[in-house]
């Protein structure tokens, strides 16, 4: 019987009820790299024991929750697999005694919540809405609950973003925040990276189908334009080096290690992407998720 369920939207008790429910069951490691503004724990899952370290990540911003989703579905899948054994899967080309796999489903809970249920204390709700125009529908929220767009955080030529964004104060999104890595979040995202030098990071967000793998000049090359292309085959997502942005967390990680680091922009429409788009979405990324590990 399947835990995780695609039917509902993905708020932060729901991805911690099936987090458990998932760990008792499958027994793996689940550590909390940190807490949000609001005090939320940010859990990372670990899997495996080997050199190869590879890091997954979701819903940096808020309404693209769905990428939390995709991410658990993926794990129970695999853990799933870790019991039958199928052999013609492709999960079997994972070897968790070469690899260890760090995946943080959920960067952003706060927002995740504000945008979904909009259970928060009434003092944030209220901060929220005035941020808001005074409204109370945060269906196109991207930033975390004090206002800051959790991407736009890390630094890597933090500067440029902060110098030509629009707006310049806490807002529902792009806000590159005080300066680079104020919040808490993203604090515990670069900590975290920062400790375990991982090989290779995948940021999950929406939407375009795209994959983005260059950063300015300090992408390695070949090995990164070679997984990228491996990628697109897999899912049919664009493959784009070089795009005007910076201080988002693929873009530090390349600029901080020089090494292979991706943002897959799942599904196409307007953000936060409909449930209907889910097994679409997934049928598209499975394999490529698993790629993402074993290639």
């Amino acid at each position: 019987m399947n835990i995780v369920s695609t039917k509902c939207a993905y708020h932060f008790d729901k991805f911690r009820q099936d987090l458990i429910r998932l760990q008792n069951q499958y027994q793996f490691i689940v550590n909390t790299i940190g807490h949000s503004r609001l005090g939320k724990p940010i859990y990372e899952i670990k899997l495996g024991s080997g050199s190869k370290k590879i890091h997954l990540n979701g819903a940096f911003h808020a309404n693209e929750w769905i990428t939390s989703l995709v991410l658990m579905k993926w794990l129970e899948e695999f853990l799933q697999f870790q019991i039958s054994g199928e052999i013609n899967s492709d999960f079997a080309k994972i070897n968790l005694q070469d690899c260890t796999i760090s995946i943080v489903p959920m960067v952003n809970p706060d927002g995740v919540d504000l945008v979904i249920t909009q259970d928060v204390p009434a003092t944030w709700l209220q901060y929220c809405q005035t941020i808001n125009g005074g409204s109370n529908d945060f269906s196109t929220w991207k930033a975390n609950i004090q206002g800051v767009d959790l991407n736009n955080q890390f630094p890597a030529n933090w500067e440029i973003e902060k110098a030509r964004k629009l707006p310049k104060s806490f807002a529902p999104r792009d806000f590159p925040g005080i300066s680079p890595l104020s919040e808490p979040e993203a604090r515990a995202l670069a900590q975290l990276t920062e400790k375990e030098n991982f090989d290779r990071v995948f940021a999950f967000h929406t939407q375009g189908k795209e994959i983005y793998w260059g950063y300015e000049n300090f992408h390695p090359l070949p090995e990164s334009k070679i997984l990228a292309e491996q990628f697109a085959k897999l899912s049919g997502y664009k493959p784009i080096e070089i795009i005007d942005s910076h201080a988002g967390f693929r873009d530090w990680f390349i600029y901080q290690f020089r090494k292979p680091g991706f943002t897959i922009e799942l599904g196409l429409g307007e953000n936060p992407l409909p449930l209907t788009q889910f097994n679409e979405i997934y049928d598209d990324v499975r394999n490529m998720i698993t790629a993402a590990i074993y290639l």
